[in-house]
């Protein structure tokens, strides 16, 4: 039986500290999902297609490890649809375990053959969420220290898919 994670979120955009985690935890697992959940009540920042073709290019060497997707409804059962037996999370700060633990814990209750692994965010990157790179990108600065280089070309129209 293979190890395999998902790793969930809406990565609108991707970030350095989403790369992180994932680079991080590619030798703890056969298979990592990047599962892009999708909540049809919010208007994203990037269109699905483009957030997969983003993360397409970022994992590109590593695409035998990484499978890029999309899900709807609860993540345990997106879990059990791929077979993982793990659940992904970053951790920036205590206020990020405050409010993973309780997911975690229904998860738990809702399948409980699936673990959350919660790893903790590197030095230099606990700043960094995508909320906050979107807020900076509205206002004209400079990204290039918080996202992939294929987030900017998408942002910046070079990216033209």
């Amino acid at each position: 039986m293979s190890n395999i994670a998902i790793f969930p979120g809406s990565f609108d955009p991707i970030t350095n500290a989403h790369v992180d985690i994932i680079e991080r935890a590619l030798p703890l697992f056969d298979k990592i999902y990047i599962a892009i959940g999708v909540n049809s009540s919010k208007k994203p920042y990037i269109e699905l297609e483009t957030k997969k073709a983003i993360l397409e290019e970022v994992f590109k060497g590593k695409r035998e490890q990484v499978i890029i997707d999309s899900y709807q409804g609860l993540t345990v059962d997106y879990c059990k649809k791929v077979g993982a037996q793990f659940i992904l999370r970053g951790m920036r700060s205590a206020k990020d375990f405050e409010f993973e633990q309780p997911i975690s814990q229904n998860n738990q209750l809702l399948n409980e053959s699936v673990q959350t692994i919660f790893l903790i965010s590197s030095p230099g990157y606990g700043h960094i969420s995508s909320t906050i790179v979107r807020d900076i990108h509205s206002n004209g600065g400079d990204l290039g220290k918080l996202v992939p280089q294929a987030v900017i070309d998408h942002l910046d129209g070079r990216d033209q898919r």
